[in-house]
């Protein structure tokens, strides 16, 4: 697939990075000689210094040819003026547009996006969808990592196994002998920075973070199996009153739950705007580094501190000295690959990585068939999958264990008619399942190969 992108800072190299991993075809403008030689010099893509907009850069850059176009400068107009652009003289199939200011994606706006106005396939609005994981994360304590497949019937989870996990060193193919109506499936176990997809012999041991797929309704048990029994936090402080923490507390206002929040936020008129803007929310001035005003926001007494500034050493540091001052969990955003091992190193909780977030969304485009639904996991290092099977798939019909499929690669569950099914050997896809999978980065090529017949082609 070939495919150019608008903006070559942390969103745009990342998903350049993913991209030409998988032998795409990738082409990066951005107004600065300086990253353009950094994404030049570092991965396999082309680089142009220009406006992303202009019809003569994108010219260049080869859009006549191009499959897809992704715009995530920092500027929402040039990203959709870009993508108004490769429609109208360059035909573009698939135009993707991060998004940031939330007055052009209220509802009644939104025929604006439509093919005969400005045609944009897919608006990615990172403040929503972070902090959508916000809330799903924090809707599930224990869990460090989730998304909803299915409709929301089927979520992935990714749980630590810490010191006393009662499933520790338990060969997998037991665990259906001791929870035979546990509707749950290890897909994958990242072990020493190595993740990989376990075989039913293999054992989860003592610092694993175990990915499983989950039927909605037996996540909590399942955490609560592997040792993690937190309640939905009461009482949670966000550090950071930007985008992204004013969304995460007003939808907690509109969902009306029984959790109560504080903000803290350095910006003093920044402060003053969001508290007007909230309605049951305590907003407090100051720094989230600032001993004092942890202490005035209760520091003590919270359930859970979630970091949400634009800087993740500030991110990573609050949640540190919150835990010092007794606060019972942390989760921090990080921008920055390199940072999660350090955050648990340091006793954070979980985090949340917008890249990964972003470039999930733009998978689900990229991907060959009729894929409904991406999960980037550990930066890429693996994927969660959702595709439909359709009529004219050699699956349709045949017992799992006949299937080949690659090393690296699990079905976790099946999704048909409203149910969901857990796998073993014999079960069989049916015409119109919903197949969630989880892959290895090197090994979604070869799922998709596998699949070629499988599912409807873009």
């Amino acid at each position: 697939m070939k495919v150019l992108i608008c903006g070559a800072g942390q969103v745009g190299y990342g998903i350049a990075r993913h991209l030409s991993a998988e032998q795409n075809d990738v082409t990066v403008i951005d107004s600065s000689p300086a990253l353009v030689s950094a994404i030049r010099d570092t991965l396999d893509v082309r680089g142009y210094v220009g406006h992303g907009a202009h019809p003569d850069i994108l010219a260049r850059a080869g859009a006549d040819e191009a499959d897809m176009i992704v715009a995530v400068t920092l500027y929402d107009e040039v990203n959709m003026v870009a993508c108004q652009v490769a429609h109208s003289i360059f035909n573009v199939p698939t135009k993707v547009a991060r998004v940031r200011a939330q007055s052009y994606l209220e509802k009644h706006w939104a025929n604006l996006f439509s093919r005969e106005h400005m045609p944009i396939d897919v608006i990615i609005s990172p403040e929503v969808e972070v902090g959508e994981m916000v809330l799903s994360r924090m809707a599930l304590p224990g869990a460090e990592d989730t998304v909803r497949f299915a409709d929301g019937q089927v979520i992935m989870v990714g749980i630590q196994c810490d010191e006393g996990c009662p499933v520790v060193d338990t060969p997998l193919r037991q665990l259906s002998e001791l929870f035979p109506d546990l509707h749950a499936v290890v897909v994958g176990i990242r072990r020493n920075s190595r993740l990989f997809v376990p075989h039913t012999d293999d054992q989860m041991l003592e610092g694993d973070l175990v990915y499983l797929v989950v039927a909605k309704g037996q996540v909590r048990r399942t955490l609560s199996i592997f040792g993690h029994d937190e309640g939905q936090a009461a009482r949670v402080v966000i550090a950071g009153g930007g985008n992204i923490g004013r969304y995460v507390a007003k939808t907690l206002e509109e969902r009306r739950t029984r959790t109560k929040a504080k903000i803290i936020e350095v910006d003093r008129e920044r402060a003053i705007k969001v508290a007007n803007d909230l309605h049951n929310t305590i907003v407090l001035q100051g720094s989230a580094l600032d001993l004092e005003i942890l202490k005035e926001a209760d520091i003590r007494d919270t359930d859970t501190l979630i970091a949400l500034t634009n800087n993740d050493q500030v991110n990573i540091l609050s949640c540190a000295m919150s835990k010092r001052l007794g606060c019972s969990r942390t989760m921090a955003l990080l921008n920055d690959a390199h940072y999660p091992e350090l955050a648990q190193d340091l006793g954070i909780d979980a985090y949340v990585n917008p890249r990964s977030v972003t470039i999930s969304k733009i998978l689900q485009h990229v991907r060959r068939g009729r894929i409904r639904g991406v999960h980037a996991v550990e930066d890429g290092a693996a994927e969660g999958i959702e595709a439909e099977a359709l009529e004219t798939s050699p699956l349709v019909g045949r017992p799992l264990r006949s299937v080949e499929f690659p090393d690296g690669v699990r079905v976790g569950a099946i999704y048909r008619s409203g149910d969901v099914i857990m796998p073993d050997g014999e079960t069989k896809i049916q015409a119109g399942d919903r197949v969630i999978l989880f892959a290895l980065a090197d090994r979604v090529k070869q799922v998709e190969t596998l699949f070629r017949v499988s599912f409807e082609f873009f």
